[in-house]
């Protein structure tokens, strides 16, 4: 089965806070994904996005610190409610507003990912992955969501997010 967090860098203004009218947009920036991700202003992770930020977390102190900017790249934005009578089996949203998109663009920036995976690498991979492996692919996903909220940043451009399944 895949399963996706979806990311969109869009202006503040040209989204609407609709459940619905958000999840015809990223629909639409699905259908396009590769082209938007060679863009820059798209980028996914599959399967692993909880352990992605389980690695960032290890920059914090998980539920003590939500406020902090180490949970804004994965989990972090305000949810976009359905509304009544909206399946309620349609996709989670969230938005991220510019000054959040900053704000995670800064710890993406500033983050050590070799003091994370130090802290968190035998966490995030488990038993049954090989350690090389598992670190290439976690900094692979570190540096395609540095560089895509550091774009975002630079833009002013607010984050939307949606889990396909």
């Amino acid at each position: 089965m895949s399963i996706h967090l979806h990311f969109r860098a869009v202006a503040r203004d040209e989204i609407r806070d609709d459940h619905t009218w958000l999840v015809a947009f990223m629909l639409e920036a699905w259908g396009n994904h590769a082209d938007e991700y060679a863009a820059g202003v798209a980028d996914s992770i599959d399967k692993v996005w909880d352990s992605v930020d389980t690695l960032y977390a290890a920059a914090g102190v998980p539920d003590t610190d939500a406020d902090e900017p180490w949970a804004l790249p994965v989990y972090g934005g305000r949810p976009v409610p359905h509304r009544a009578g909206v399946d309620p089996s349609e996709p989670p949203l969230m938005v991220l507003d510019p000054p959040e998109v900053a704000r995670a663009a800064d710890f993406l920036a500033a983050v050590s990912f070799d003091d994370l995976w130090s802290r968190a690498g035998a966490e995030v991979r488990g038993g049954g992955w090989d350690e090389a492996q598992a670190r290439e692919e976690f900094l692979d996903h570190h540096r395609s969501l540095r560089g895509f909220y550091g774009r975002a940043a630079a833009a002013g451009h607010a984050v939307v997010k949606v889990v396909w399944a």
